[in-house]
Parts: structure tokens; sequence; C-alpha cells
């Protein structure tokens, strides 16, 4: 294989991979607090002895729109959104995950919890509790938790420290490497719910050039093949 064919291979893989994110935006345009993922192309330089180095793409690395999402009015209780940079902090069975989806509801014991039953965590780490019997449920900017004007707690809005550690998990959580810290500039919206930041029309439209730029890669490949097989057939005759 020459080095035409490799350099447009990889450009075949990285399209593929893109494809995939693509694909993956548009299933996820409807998901509560989902954020858009992109692919980032990069060089990659081969060397080979006693020849000119042979540079390749690669598409390794995927990067998160931090782009606010539209903030929709439900009214319920404990659906909550954040307006500006931060995000909940939950306790999974791996560890402490950030999301944005708000969505929560008490448990039993009055937890409160995801629709898989992770803890919603306050601003010291520990999980969010609500008495079963607590009145009229209030939450200010600050994710202090009221109830009859009296404070029971405050939901905490973090941020990782390092945002190029973020890596996602199961859609709508992220886990940071590098550990989090207090988010500041930050504010809870009681009764709301943050949508999906995808925009299903633009991940449309990008999916119709990705499949152009494939289909012109596999034209160049199919024509490479054919050129080779006429160079073969032509020194055997």
């Amino acid at each position: 294989m020459d080095a035409a064919a490799y350099v447009t291979l990889s450009r075949q893989s990285g399209l593929m991979q893109e494809m995939r994110v693509i694909a993956n935006n548009i299933a996820n345009s409807a998901t509560t607090g989902f954020r858009q993922e992109g692919v980032i192309f990069s060089e990659y330089v081969r060397a080979i002895p006693d020849q000119p180095s042979l540079s390749m793409t690669r598409s390794q690395v995927r990067n998160t729109s931090q782009e606010q999402g539209m903030l929709t009015q439900t009214n319920g209780r404990f659906d909550l959104a954040i307006q500006g940079d931060g995000y909940f902090l939950i306790e999974t069975p791996a560890g402490e995950r950030l999301t944005r989806a708000g969505s929560f509801t008490p448990n039993a014991q009055g937890d409160l919890v995801t629709a898989d039953g992770h803890f919603l965590l306050d601003a010291g780490g520990a999980p969010v509790f609500v008495p079963p019997d607590a009145g009229d449920i209030g939450i200010s900017s600050d994710g202090t938790i009221s109830s009859d004007g009296r404070a029971l707690g405050q939901i905490g809005l973090f941020q990782p420290v390092d945002p190029l550690t973020m890596q996602r998990e199961d859609g709508v959580m992220f886990r940071a490497g590098s550990g989090v810290e207090p988010a500041g500039g930050a504010a809870i919206l009681q009764g709301y719910l943050e949508s999906s930041n995808v925009s299903a029309i633009l991940q449309v439209s990008r999916m119709i050039e990705v499949q152009r730029a494939y289909e012109a890669g596999q034209n160049l490949l199919n024509a490479e093949d054919e050129r080779l097989r006429n160079v073969i057939k032509t020194l055997v005759r």
C-alpha cells in the first residue's frame, strides 16, 4: 500500500469516528443536561527510514461543548437547572461524578437522588437530605434549601479543577480526573430543567458533510486500487 492510501485511510478512520459522535449527539438532542461532543483532528507524522515522513490524520480527542442549553420551566419542586458554569455533584458506585441533568426526587429516606438512585451532594460533599414531613420547599439561587423559612441544607455547585481532564461517562455524567472545586458565578433555578445543547439541524448538516467527505475518500481508494491492478496486469504480460 502506498503513502496516498495510508493517508486516505487515516482520514477515513477519523471521519467514521466523527460520524459516530454526530449520531450520538443527534440521538441525545432531547436528553436533559446532555452536552454536545465534537472530534478534534490532529496531524500524526510517521517517520519512514530513508524516505520522506508520512503525514496522517488522527482523531482520538473529543471536546465537549460548554454552551448553555435552553432552560425549560417544569415547576417541579426538585427540578433544578444551572444558570452559568458549574455542575451538580452526585455520588455513584464508581465515585463522584459531575452532571448538568437536574431532575431529582427524594427517596424513601428523604435523600435527593437521580433517576438511577445516585445521591445529590451538598456543598460539603454529603447527600442532600430533605425531611419527608417538610412543608413548602424553596431552593434559592445559591442552592440553599428551606422549608417554611427554615434552612435545611445547601446544594453544591462544582467545577473540575482542570476541565481538560473531564471524561464523559453514561451520557450526562462526567468524571473529573483532576478533582473538583466549588463553582463561582453560577446560580440554581428551581422548577426548571436544562435541555440538551445539541443543535439537531447543525448536526444533521455536519453529518451530510462528513458522509460526502467519506464517499470522496472511498472513491479515491477505489481509483488507487484500480490503478495498482492495471500496473500489475501490465507488468505480468
